[in-house]
């Protein structure tokens, strides 16, 4: 064979390997209505859950995960939860409390977290600009199924508690 063309059958070779790979990873940017295979506990771990997560870094990452509404308009507010996914799933674990009233479990150890607001309502993406703050000391509310959280309720002070129990 020529020179020539084992240079251009290498280039198509690495063209499809590199198209291939990128398609590979497509589905980590969908919107969840696009993941079937993505489970209620991945979901809340994907939009809630990084140890590592700043103030700075609202924009980054709620991009970068593919936070928005079902109608790709940027939602008000997105919690992280600092800490390791172990400890958050020892909420539904027996970690937490239960309340029936509700149907939430509260944790009973606080945490860290970070609060990303909206800076301009009614924007979509890609404009979605947000403002964090981290925020400690904070009760997190779940919605617990087969003893994973699935849905992130809210945060509270432990003085903020109306359950009935004392931390």
């Amino acid at each position: 064979m020529e020179l020539e063309t084992m240079k251009t059958l290498f280039v198509c070779m690495m063209l499809v390997l590199l198209f291939a790979s990128g398609f590979s990873k497509v589905n980590n940017f969908l919107p969840s209505e696009h993941r079937p295979e993505e489970t209620p506990y991945e979901k809340f771990r994907r939009q809630h859950v990084d140890a590592k997560m700043t103030e700075k870094l609202c924009n980054t990452e709620i991009s970068n995960r593919n936070i928005y509404k079902l109608d790709n308009s940027c939602k008000e507010t997105n919690t992280f939860i600092l800490s390791i996914p172990a400890k958050v799933k020892s909420i539904c674990r027996g970690d937490g409390r239960y309340d029936e009233n509700s149907g939430m479990t509260y944790n009973t150890a606080t945490f860290r977290i970070i609060k990303c607001k909206l800076k301009h309502q009614g924007a979509r993406k890609p404009s979605c600009q947000y403002e964090g703050r981290l925020l400690t000391n904070r009760i997190i509310v779940v919605k617990c199924e087969g003893k994973l959280p699935v849905h992130f309720d809210r945060d509270l002070l432990p003085s903020e508690r109306n359950d009935g129990e004392q931390l």
